[in-house]
């Protein structure tokens, strides 16, 4: 039995986000895969502010996929403002990055990131990762969604 997951991917490589929509269609997983290009877009993706603001369009995500490397705010500096200054801080984080730097590693799990996947880089590889990450979040408990957010939340770090 599948699992419906609603899932914001923050990416700014147009490539990897077509070959990961590729991944999930071929892996024939019955979630919806939301796209942002950089922190910001997250930001307010998640606060439910500006064109996010209409859930029913742009559902609370089960999960964030999130690259570390975005413009205007990057993978970093989301998961700080995610773990202490938003409203959803239990919010269910994969960073999924093609650094293999212990540092980002390191740092990753420090700002509380739920697991460190490094890109796999041929479309096999993706829809493996996709669907393993279905089959794990079917055992999965969530946190409850945020019912009520604040009409002026700063998104400022």
């Amino acid at each position: 039995m599948d699992t419906y997951l609603n899932i914001l991917l923050a990416e700014d490589n147009e490539d990897d986000v077509f070959l990961l929509q590729q991944a999930f269609r071929k892996a024939a997983v019955s979630s919806q895969l939301q796209t942002v290009t950089d922190g910001f877009e997250v930001l307010a993706y998640l606060s439910g502010e500006g064109i996010y603001a209409d859930r029913a369009i742009y559902p609370f995500p089960d999960i964030l996929l999130l690259d570390l490397n975005m413009p205007r705010k990057n993978g970093f500096e989301v998961l700080e403002w995610l773990r202490q200054k938003s409203p959803c801080p239990r919010l269910v984080v994969h960073v999924l990055s093609s650094s293999c730097r212990a540092a980002d590693v390191r740092r990753v799990y420090d700002l509380h990131a739920n697991s460190y996947i490094m890109k796999p880089t041929r479309i096999e590889d993706l829809i493996g990762f996709v669907t393993a990450m279905h089959q794990w979040h079917r055992f999965a408990q969530f946190p409850p969604q945020p019912e009520q957010w604040p009409h002026a939340l700063s998104l400022a770090l």
